[in-house]
């Protein structure tokens, strides 16, 4: 096939991709001029009620510690995971896998306002790790209505190793549907400070030195 062939094909298929775009637009337009000024009143009081809703539980969620990656001991837990319907907390202690896990849950927790998310020390809080079985550090117990739905149990669902990015961490809590990937409360699209496979792996090597459990 010849190079004129090949670039007649190609101009064939954007010009149908760009028709397709345009019949679509013409559609909406076509929608939108049909609409009287009642129609146009009412979906713009629509919107401004779902903003008025919105604004509200953000208000609400900030209020709960929402947006902020904070920690908080053994016997506030019963009650932050009351207040707050997702909830995202990080069973920790002093090594290297859990000072991973915290930067990544940092900055999911500033990406995700719709969720609370928290850390608690493990070792002091004997009680709450043995109720809900926490064994290998870090475990993030994934709370859905005041109830542990899911584990993230160390980085074994996260590619098995300390290297993993923000996103995979993301992709994982929205697979049980913990956080939102879009809708209320996320800023997932605006990605800032987040670039795909990000590592958040520290070149010094002394940092390493107490890596295991």
């Amino acid at each position: 096939m010849d190079e004129s062939h090949v670039k007649q094909i190609i101009e064939k298929q954007v010009l149908t991709v760009a028709k397709a775009v345009e019949d679509q637009l013409d559609e909406k337009i076509s929608a939108l001029d049909r609409l009287d000024p009642d129609d146009i009143e009412a979906l713009r009081e629509r919107r401004l009620q779902q903003m008025k809703r919105m604004a509200e539980k953000r208000s609400r969620w900030i209020s709960l510690g929402h947006g902020e990656y904070t920690e908080i001991s053994e016997k506030d837990f019963f009650a932050a995971v009351k207040a707050s319907d997702r909830v995202v907390c990080h069973f920790y202690r002093e090594n290297w896998p859990c000072k991973v896990m915290d930067k990544h849950m940092s900055l999911l927790a500033k990406q995700h306002i719709e969720t609370r998310f928290l850390k608690i020390h493990a070792e002091k809080s004997p009680f709450l790790t043995e109720k809900l079985r926490i064994v290998v550090l870090p475990t993030l117990a994934l709370v859905k209505n005041a109830k542990v739905e899911d584990y993230v149990v160390g980085f074994d669902a996260l590619g098995g190793t300390d290297d993993f990015s923000t996103e995979d961490l993301e992709e994982r809590l929205a697979k049980s549907q913990v956080i939102t990937m879009d809708g209320e409360g996320s800023s997932s699209q605006v990605k800032s400070g987040m670039t795909s496979k990000r590592s958040v792996r520290q070149s010094e090597s002394s940092n390493q030195s107490d890596d295991s459990d």
